[in-house]
């Protein structure tokens, strides 16, 4: 029996004990691949406000290019979790198979559309020297997406019967490799020579290499191949693959279409002039520090609702997205704390060595954005608590066009406030935060009206 049957029995059913127990590796595994991005960042950043710049669009414009297929191949946590719940063991595997053969389709068909990011870079009007490290950058990291198309597939098999320990250990795993191998790189250590951007494109490969690595490990071990019937679960399943695609293309739809307007909107400012797309960098590493480890919470929500509601226990489904919000709070006030009372700190990390008449000119605008960002940090545990039950309970085709819609229209105000009434980018952070913070109370409406409680997935 896997250690998560035999904990949860000493928990409260829906409890927060339970959905810590779930949610904290995934939290701090989350937390690792964004201390290696920040990292990475903050490496370039000594080197030049360019290269900073530069691997935050082209780090960007790689995830984006993957965004699809991540949220697609992402459905099979809570399809795994359904399974569980409903009983049907047996299908677990043959879930993680088809995952398994859309994440290498996927990875053929990102290498074809690979032109398209530089294309992109180009009609955006980014200064020069930025798309150069940036188009050096995308080169070399797009060619790594299979490691994280792979690790996908096999982190949401994990989390959907709720072994999400090995997940933080492959994470960690990844942290480890890609901070010392990216310092070698970057700077040029051990007698290797110095590589900057394309260092750090290269040791985030090999680091993703390293976590799989761990993952694979996990999932072929003796006792979970035989307790998951592995070596039989691969072929294709027109039924399982069926569901998959139906319940998981809006997640998938949702996370490109979210992450081309996200993109599109730092690049607006970042084409504004050099100190904002500076203050906008700066910014968005440390959004990223609070938004993304929140993600484990939402995922060990939508691992306990898909499971419980594949049991018929609705009322537990809901019990454990509100301790997913209560859990996620706590972390959320600390972020809060720290944007608010320590941001001149939290800017000057960013400072290059030697100075930079563009750093200093983009610090004002960076902690004014970075206080306003506080006000959303407390919405957000609530946003993807949420949004985590409702795709493990199936509600995912009214999340994708909710969702989308929004995102269309933040990007859509920045440029308008921008580019065309002339309003200055204090004035348009602003008004980001504020659709924001509404945009999670639609969300919040939705699931208390609690339409979701009557979707049937297995």
């Amino acid at each position: 029996m896997d250690i998560f049957l035999q904990k949860r029995d000493t928990f409260r059913k829906g409890g927060i004990r339970e959905i810590l127990y779930i949610s904290m590796p995934m939290v701090v595994s989350y937390a690792c691949d964004t201390v290696m991005t920040f990292t990475d960042r903050l490496f370039l950043s000594s080197l030049g406000p360019e290269q900073m710049n530069a691997a935050l669009a082209g780090g960007m414009s790689v995830l984006l290019m993957n965004a699809f297929f991540l949220g697609l191949i992402g459905y099979s946590t809570a399809l795994v979790a359904q399974f569980m719940g409903a009983a049907k063991k047996s299908k677990v595997a043959v879930v993680t198979t088809q995952a398994l053969i859309i994440a290498v389709l996927a990875y053929f068909i990102i290498l074809i559309l690979r032109p398209l990011g530089v294309a992109f870079f180009d009609l955006a009007g980014l200064p020069e020297e930025q798309i150069f490290f940036q188009t050096q950058y995308y080169n070399i990291l797009i060619f790594g997406a299979v490691f994280s198309l792979l690790r996908q597939v096999f982190s949401c098999f994990f989390s959907g019967i709720g072994r999400t320990r090995i997940v933080m250990i492959a994470a960690l795993v990844s942290m480890v490799v890609n901070i010392g191998v990216n310092y070698i790189l970057i700077f040029g250590r051990l007698g290797v020579p110095a590589m900057g951007i394309e260092g750090a494109a290269i040791g985030t490969i090999i680091a993703g290499f390293c976590g799989l690595l761990v993952l694979l490990f996990g999932y072929f071990k003796t006792a979970n191949r035989i307790k998951y019937s592995i070596s039989k679960s691969f072929y294709f399943s027109r039924e399982i693959m069926k569901k998959l695609i139906h319940f998981g293309y809006p997640a998938g739809l949702e996370f490109f279409l979210n992450f081309l307007a996200f993109t599109a909107l730092v690049f607006i400012f970042q084409t504004y002039n050099a100190q904002t797309a500076t203050a906008a960098s700066i910014m968005f590493n440390w959004d990223m520090v609070s938004f993304v480890p929140l993600i484990g919470i939402e995922i060990g929500v939508t691992s306990l609702v898909g499971r419980y509601m594949g049991a018929g226990k609705a009322d537990l489904a809901y019990r454990s997205a509100i301790s997913g919000i209560k859990a996620g709070m706590i972390y959320s006030v600390v972020v809060f704390i720290t944007f608010v009372f320590f941001t001149g700190f939290l800017v000057d990390v960013f400072q290059p060595q030697g100075g930079s008449e563009i750093f200093d000119k983009a610090r004002p605008l960076s902690i004014f954005m970075i206080r306003v960002a506080a006000i959303y940090v407390l919405t957000e545990a609530v946003l993807l608590s949420v949004i985590g039950a409702l795709r493990g309970a199936g509600d995912t085709h009214w999340a994708m066009r909710m969702s989308v819609t929004v995102h269309y229209l933040m990007a859509a105000i920045v440029w308008l406030l921008l580019r065309v009434l002339g309003f200055s980018p204090e004035i348009a952070w602003s008004v980001v935060v504020v659709v924001f913070v509404l945009f999670t109370y639609v969300f919040f409406r939705r699931f208390k009206k609690g339409k979701w409680k009557k979707i049937k997935v297995v």
